[in-house]
C-alpha cells in the first residue's frame, strides 16, 4: 500500500508546484510586465491620488458634469462587487419608472428636452457598470454642462471629441466617451 501512495503523493506536490506556484507567479510577472496598467485596473490618478477607474462608472450627477448610464448595482450605485444588469423587461413597469426618474433629473438639471433622449442616459447597462456613453448620449448633454461651467458650446464639444474612442480596429464596437475621463478633463479646464 505504501508503495501506492507514494507516487500519488509526490505528483500530487509536483503539480501543486508547477499549477499552484510557478504559472500563476510567471503569468502575474508576465502580466505586470507586458500590460501593467490593465492588470492594475486600469487606475486614474491625479495629483497622486486614485479617482477611479477606466473600466468602472462613477455617480455624476451635478449640472456641470456629464452623466453616465445608470447603474443597477445595489445597495449603491456602480457596485462592483453586485455587478448585474436590473432584468427588468420592457413591459415592467419599474423599468418605466427608473426611465421617468431619469427623465426628470435631466430635465431638473436644465438639460434642454425638446429632442429626442439618446437610450443610453435612461437605461442601466448589462453590468450596471459602464463607465461610457454614446457620443449622441454626451452632445445631448453638451448645452447643460457648457451653460453650468460657463463655458462655450464649442470648447465643451472639441473636449468631447477629444474623449470619444472610435471603434476598436475600425470595425468592433461603436464609437464612446469615457465620462470619468471626460469629466476630470472639464475640472483640469476650468483650472487652467
Amino acid at each position: 500500500m505504501k508503495n501506492l501512495f507514494r507516487p500519488l503523493i509526490v505528483i500530487f506536490a509536483v503539480l501543486t508546484a508547477i499549477t499552484g506556484l510557478a504559472y500563476p507567479a510567471v503569468m502575474t510577472a508576465f502580466g505586470q510586465a507586458a500590460f501593467h496598467e490593465q492588470v492594475n485596473g486600469s487606475l486614474i490618478e491625479q495629483n497622486g491620488k486614485v479617482v477611479g477607474s477606466q473600466l468602472i462608472g462613477q455617480q455624476f450627477d451635478a449640472p456641470q458634469y456629464f452623466w453616465g448610464r445608470l447603474s443597477a448595482t445595489s445597495p449603491m450605485p456602480y457596485n462592483a462587487q453586485s455587478s448585474g444588469g436590473s432584468n427588468l423587461g420592457p413591459n415592467n413597469p419599474a423599468l418605466l419608472d427608473e426611465i421617468k426618474g431619469r427623465l426628470a433629473a435631466l430635465k431638473a438639471a436644465g438639460t434642454d428636452m425638446s429632442t429626442p433622449v439618446p437610450v443610453d442616459l435612461v437605461t442601466s447597462s448589462g453590468s450596471g457598470l459602464d463607465p461610457e456613453i454614446s457620443p449622441a448620449a454626451a452632445a445631448y448633454q453638451l448645452e447643460r454642462v457648457a451653460r453650468a461651467r460657463r463655458l462655450t458650446p464649442n470648447d465643451v464639444r472639441a473636449l468631447v471629441e477629444r474623449y470619444t474612442t472610435g471603434r476598436q480596429f475600425g470595425v468592433l464596437g461603436e464609437p464612446r466617451v469615457n465620462v470619468l475621463k471626460l469629466n476630470l478633463a472639464l475640472d483640469e479646464m476650468k483650472r487652467g
